[in-house]
């Protein structure tokens, strides 16, 4: 078995019951980057609601998610196993992109949903934005969003079930229009808001949820997932720019105003203040000189670090550790599988029965009562259909990639291209150790060629060629 995998077969945790099931939010912020939250050192906007919650909870910052392109990485998120297991390895596209990429449709429903331990333990569950993991363009015979869990969902273009859908206007096109109007056919009713607002019809969702699940007095788990800060760019007018980073800071402040009322509702109610768990971080890194991720390497669809490096954000008054209220944990090392399987163990439910969870429990330190991160290294594969070149040194966006407590390494399915950084001196990604490290960079080769050929392979990777 392979030794980076964390197994959880059969596993039943105690559940929790009445007041001791805390409540969960996880905002799930879509091609946001590293630094771009100004709480992460970000240059633009003032991010003022998502700094509150980091002034009240915890930040993380070295925190992955499992992809640097979405589907994949709301897949792990959703699973808490490697996407590539799911056959989902890029963005979900029409049925002929997804068949010639070696991708499956959706996500097999059949797949261990967190959401779906939850519902059965007794949670409210409801999922408020972005999908995207089956239900888009021509494949309009995925299952619906329910079918994972929950039992309410307002979703966009990008997924099965009632539709929250954009109108846009610029300053030379004030008159709204639609876009993505064809999209009602994957499911309604359609409701129609200006994209400028977007984030807030699905925030206005998600509180009025959360107000039902508190009447009916029962725990709830919200996905608030909205389709900022991801393009096209639509600010609302008073904040429109004439570059596309002018647009996007403009979208980011909005969204930052927008998420404000969600987090004032569970902030300002005592209950819920004491009894809920706010999760925020963002998908994967922004697209090439929209968002940044400065000073980190790389962008969306990259393996480097700006590609798969998010802000993680953890809030919870009642339920955090005495003390660390505005502190910062800058030495674990966590992904979003992690976040999965932790969260079974932070609400007291079992995990799927017979599954294997490649995510490990670290709930504690996202509880701030232990510093230490996840002890398995965290592994990915690109994309497949983002080869190219990265934008700063024109190197090959390598096959493979491997972080292991402090070391970062690449390499390309036919055993090219070492690359080996150490992240605690050089998390810029610019020497490459490779060469003066071979025990470190061939344990790291092997693990990833091992990995690599137990995941279904997919158009863009192929397996390492028999003897590697």
């Amino acid at each position: 078995m392979l030794s980076l995998v964390a197994c959880a077969v059969g596993i039943v945790t105690p559940q929790a019951s009445g007041a001791e099931q805390p409540n969960v939010v996880v905002v799930f912020v879509d091609d946001m980057g590293w630094s771009d939250l100004s709480c992460f050192g970000g240059r633009g906007p003032t991010t003022q609601h998502v700094d509150r919650l980091a002034s009240e909870g915890i930040k993380f910052t070295n925190f992955y998610v499992n992809s640097p392109i979405c589907s994949p990485s709301r897949v792990a998120l959703t699973t808490g196993q490697y996407p590539q297991r799911w056959r989902i390895t890029s963005f979900l596209n029409n049925r002929a992109s997804n068949q010639q990429r070696g991708m499956a449709q959706w996500l097999d429903p059949q797949a261990p949903v967190l959401a779906r331990q939850l519902q059965a333990a007794g949670y409210a569950t409801g999922h408020f934005g972005k999908w995207h993991m089956g239900g888009q363009r021509d494949v309009d015979d995925a299952p619906p969003i329910s079918e994972y869990g929950f039992d309410q969902s307002l979703t966009n273009f990008e997924g099965m079930g009632p539709k929250l859908l954009p109108l846009v206007k610029t300053p030379d096109r004030k008159k709204p229009r639609k876009i993505w109007s064809d999209a009602v056919r994957l499911g309604g009713p359609p409701v129609w808001k200006l994209r400028s607002h977007i984030t807030e019809g699905f925030v206005q969702s998600a509180i009025s949820f959360i107000d039902e699940a508190q009447r009916r007095k029962k725990p709830f788990y919200v996905n608030l997932w909205p389709d900022d800060v991801h393009t096209p760019l639509y600010p609302p007018l008073d904040r429109w720019a004439d570059n596309r980073r002018g647009l996007y800071e403009g979208v980011l402040d909005a969204m930052d105003e927008q998420l404000g009322p969600l987090f004032n509702r569970i902030r300002r109610d005592e209950d819920l203040r004491d009894s809920t768990l706010i999760v925020f971080c963002s998908d994967n890194g922004p697209e090439n000189h929209v968002g940044s991720s400065q000073p980190l390497r790389g962008s969306k669809g990259w393996l480097y670090e700006g590609g798969v490096r998010s802000p993680l954000i953890v809030w919870g008054p009642g339920l955090l550790a005495a003390g660390v209220a505005g502190t910062t944990n800058d030495q674990a090392v966590l992904s979003a599988i992690d976040i999965n399987r932790s969260l079974y163990e932070i609400c007291g439910v079992a995990l799927p029965a017979g599954e294997e969870l490649d995510g490990e429990d670290v709930s504690e330190t996202l509880l701030g009562k232990a510093s230490e991160g996840r002890q398995a290294p965290i592994v990915w594969r690109r994309p497949p259909d983002r080869p190219g070149f990265d934008q700063t040194s024109e190197e090959d966006n390598p096959d493979l990639a491997v972080r292991d407590g402090k070391w970062k390494f690449y390499v390309n399915c036919d055993g090219s291209e070492w690359q080996l950084y150490d992240l605690t001196t050089d998390f810029k990604e610019t020497t490459n150790l490779a060469s003066g490290n071979p025990d470190v960079s061939q344990r790291l080769h092997d693990l990833a060629m091992e990995w690599n050929a137990a995941m279904p392979a997919d158009s863009g990777v192929a397996k390492a060629p028999s003897g590697e």
